[in-house]
């Protein structure tokens, strides 16, 4: 519960615009044709979280990746029942190619039944995140 009160603290301090415009402005994209794709714990490697799961699809070289990784981490230990998964683009290229992933990282938020309710490229920041996660959840 303090959490997620947390969680409503970042996001009362973050402008409401602000948020909206990063994620449609392009450097974070958001694409709507993944609504209704799911995936479980055989595509993923790793069990689904209880309340969401972030998936981050990585390169080996990417410094965003590195960034993106901490970054999702904080999120889901201040998130009670969020999981982050990071998955090597380079080893599942099958699971790359039909999620249509373009570049790392992307992060793919899903609900506690493992569908895609959000989904972004490039480094998000931390309240976007958070953000995002309120519609999982």
């Amino acid at each position: 519960m303090t959490g997620l009160v947390v969680c409503l603290a970042v996001l009362a301090a973050v402008s409401v615009y602000g948020v909206l415009h990063r994620w449609r402005s392009g450097r974070v994209r958001v694409r709507g044709r993944d609504e209704g794709k799911r995936l479980g714990a055989a595509e993923l490697g790793a069990e689904l979280g209880e309340r969401a799961t972030l998936v981050q699809f990585s390169s080996a070289f990417c410094a965003p990746c590195r960034a993106t990784r901490r970054i999702l981490d904080e999120v889901a230990g201040l998130v009670p029942g969020v999981t982050h998964v990071e998955i090597d683009a380079e080893a599942h290229l099958n699971l790359v190619r039909a999620l249509d992933i373009l570049k790392t990282p992307t992060v793919l938020v899903l609900d506690a039944d493992g569908r895609v309710v959000r989904r972004a490229t490039g480094q998000p920041r931390k309240a976007d995140v958070i953000a995002a996660l309120g519609e999982a959840v």
